[in-house]
């Protein structure tokens, strides 16, 4: 019997480690076999993700990816460390709300900072070839907002289309470095974001128009985590330049 999502041997750097989807892509990764490298800024969360994961052979980076000009020292620490890497998924990401009346530009930058120019970055170093083992995979989680607005999340929509884009043009670039590119797009899923958002919108509001358009209901994090590991395995070898949408009907 053969397990095409096996990912003994691959090294695979998760940002977002510390919660939500990246904390569960992170446990689910190391059961499947990989070597996770765990990244967000409370490294005490970050000990709290690695208790639940298997095998013992993981690093953990207590690092703030606002800090641009700094993830690259970032990389060549964690290549020093634990060897080239075959995959990044990228979960770190902010989605706070606001009105466009008050959508100014310190706020459209703070939230491109995480949800985008630190991907590029990321994807820009690790790309290089000192740093990354071949094949390897790319994987940025985008979200439904890429593609559906909603009152309040210019900044988030603005952030994860550019994503959406970024991907397509650098799964052409990097093909020739053995390199996928890849996003996967989430409806709403159980984690802090949505009970924030749910916060602002309001339960009636979120029953209303979230749920039943989301006919399979909430999903959970390791629903987007499932897609991660396919992405970065080689049952996915011949996928690149694409947004796999994960949103339980919300789309159709």
């Amino acid at each position: 019997m053969i397990n095409p999502l096996d990912l003994s041997g691959k090294i695979v750097l998760v940002t977002g480690a510390s919660s939500g989807i990246g904390k569960e892509t992170s446990i689910y990764l190391s059961k499947l076999g990989a070597k996770v490298i765990l990244v967000s800024r409370n490294e005490e969360k970050l000990q709290a993700t690695l208790s639940l994961m298997e095998g013992d052979n993981h690093g953990i980076y207590a690092f703030d990816l606002n800090i641009i000009d700094q993830i690259e020292g970032l990389i060549e620490r964690v290549v020093s460390q634990h060897g080239k890497l075959n995959g990044l998924v990228h979960c770190a990401g902010i989605g706070d709300m606001r009105p466009l009346q008050m959508t100014k530009y310190d706020f459209i930058h703070n939230m491109m900072l995480i949800n985008f120019y630190a991907f590029i970055e990321l994807c820009r170093v690790i790309a290089k070839k000192n740093n990354h083992a071949e094949p390897s995979s790319f994987i940025a989680i985008s979200s439904i907002r890429s593609y559906k607005g909603d009152k309040s999340t210019v900044a988030y929509c603005a952030s994860k289309g550019a994503l959406d884009s970024a991907i397509r043009a650098m799964a052409k670039e990097l093909a020739a470095r053995n390199i996928r590119v890849n996003s996967i797009v989430p409806g709403f899923i159980k984690t802090e974001m949505v009970d924030k958002y749910i916060k602002v919108a309001g339960e009636n509001d979120f029953q209303k128009n979230v749920l039943a358009n989301q006919y399979l209901g909430l999903g959970d994090p390791v629903d987007v985590a499932n897609v991660a590991a396919f992405l970065l395995s080689d049952a996915s070898k011949f996928v690149t330049g694409t947004g796999l949408i994960v949103d339980g009907g919300y789309l159709s």
